[in-house]
C-alpha cells in the first residue's frame, strides 16, 4: 500500500511539475512584431482562422487518444493477486472506428484547408493597388508603377485598400513573407507570382526573406508602413518629388556646403556605379534606390536604424555588418564618409 501511495505522489508531483512548466513558459509572451498570431489583414486572418480549426481538432484527438491511454494504463494496470489477462486477436469494430474516426478528422480539415487555398489564389478583388516587389541578394526593391515611385526596404500601402504585389527576383529564389499581413510566397527569377490582402491597421509591421538565399539571408527585412490614405498620398507626392540639388560649394551656406560636398563625395566615392537618386546624375541599378533615403526608418534591408552614426558605419565597412552583402568597403576617408552621410540624411 505504501508503494502503491509513493507511485501515486510521483504521477502527481510529475504532473504538477509539467502544468507549471507550461505555465511559466506560456508567461514569457512578449511583442513579437513577426508574429503570424495576430492577423492585420483579410489574408492573414483566414489564415489565422484555418490555423484555429485545425488546432482545435489536433487538441480534440490529443484529448481522446491521452484520455484513451491514460484510461488503460490506470484500468488495466498489473496487480497483486490479479490473473493474467487474456490475449485478444483483433477486435473488427474497433480497428473500423480507429480507421474511420482519422479520415472523418482528416476531411473534416481538407475541406476549409482547401477553400482557403481557392480563396488566397484567386487574382485580387476590386481595384487593388498594384505594387511590384524584386527581391536581391539582399535587399528588397518596390515599384508603384501607378505612382512613378521606386523605393527600397520600406513598403508604404494606405489602409483599408487591397494591395496587388507581384513578386519576382533579380537573383536566386526568395520569400515574401510579411507575417501579420499575409503567408508566405516565393519571388523567382523569370517568373511572376502574386500575394494580394487589404490591411485593416494602421501600423509598423516586419517581414523577412523566408527562403533560404545565401550567406546574408537572416538579414534580409522589410518594413511595411501601413497608413491613412491621406498619409500615403502625401508619402507617394513626396517620393515623386525630385530630389534638388545642393547649392554650389562655395555658397555661404555652410549647411549647404556640406551638402554640396556630400553630393560630390557621392559622385566621385564610386556610389554613383550602383545607386540612384531620382533627380541627379546618380542612376545606378545594381543597388537600392536611394531616392528621399532620409524619410526611411532604417537602412541595410532593415537591420539598422537610419541615423547618421548607424549609417556611417554601414559606409565605413558593410561586411562587418552583414557578412556577404555585395556592397563593398569603398576605401573612403573619415571626411569623405561624414559628407556622404549628410548628404543622404538630407534627402528627406
Amino acid at each position: 500500500m505504501i508503494n502503491r501511495r509513493t507511485g501515486w505522489a510521483r504521477a502527481l508531483t510529475l504532473v504538477a511539475a509539467v502544468s507549471l512548466a507550461g505555465l511559466v513558459l506560456a508567461a514569457c509572451g512578449g511583442e513579437y512584431t513577426q508574429s503570424a498570431l495576430e492577423p492585420r489583414s483579410d489574408f492573414a486572418r483566414s489564415l489565422d482562422d484555418l490555423f484555429r480549426l485545425i488546432f482545435w481538432w489536433a487538441a480534440a484527438v490529443f484529448v481522446v487518444v491521452e484520455g484513451a491511454l491514460l484510461f488503460t494504463i490506470i484500468r488495466f494496470r498489473d496487480r497483486p493477486g490479479a490473473e493474467k489477462p487474456k490475449p485478444v486477436h483483433g477486435n473488427t469494430a474497433l480497428e473500423i472506428a480507429w480507421t474511420l474516426a482519422p479520415a472523418i478528422v482528416l476531411m473534416l480539415i481538407a475541406i476549409p484547408t482547401i477553400k482557403t487555398i481557392w480563396i488566397v489564389d484567386q487574382p485580387p478583388p476590386g481595384d487593388p493597388l498594384v505594387v511590384e516587389a524584386i527581391g536581391h541578394q539582399w535587399w528588397w526593391e518596390f515599384r508603384y508603377p501607378e505612382q512613378g515611385i521606386v523605393t527600397a526596404n520600406e513598403l508604404h500601402l494606405p489602409v483599408d485598400r487591397t494591395v496587388d504585389i507581384r513578386l519576382t527576383s533579380a537573383d536566386v529564389i526568395h520569400s515574401f513573407w510579411i507575417p501579420r499581413l499575409g503567408g508566405k510566397r516565393d519571388a523567382m527569377p523569370g517568373h511572376e507570382t502574386f500575394v494580394w490582402f487589404k490591411p485593416d491597421s494602421v501600423g509598423t509591421y516586419t517581414g523577412q526573406c523566408a527562403e533560404f538565399c545565401g550567406m546574408a539571408h537572416a538579414l534580409m527585412k522589410m518594413e511595411l508602413v501601413v497608413e491613412e490614405q491621406a498619409d500615403f498620398d502625401s508619402w507617394a507626392e513626396s517620393m515623386s518629388t525630385p530630389v534638388v540639388l545642393p547649392a554650389p560649394a562655395d555658397s555661404a551656406d555652410e549647411a549647404a556646403r556640406l551638402l554640396a560636398a556630400g553630393s560630390l563625395a557621392f559622385q566621385q566615392g564610386g556610389c554613383i556605379a550602383c545607386h540612384r537618386i531620382a533627380g541627379t546624375p546618380a542612376q545606378g541599378v545594381l543597388g537600392p534606390d536611394l531616392t528621399h533615403i532620409g524619410s526611411r526608418r532604417t537602412i541595410a534591408a532593415g537591420i539598422l536604424e537610419n541615423t547618421p552614426q548607424e549609417m556611417a558605419r554601414w559606409i565605413r565597412d558593410p561586411q562587418a555588418i552583414k557578412p556577404g552583402v555585395l556592397m563593398p568597403s569603398m576605401g573612403l576617408s573619415e571626411e569623405q564618409i561624414q559628407t556622404i552621410v549628410a548628404y543622404l540624411q538630407g534627402l528627406e
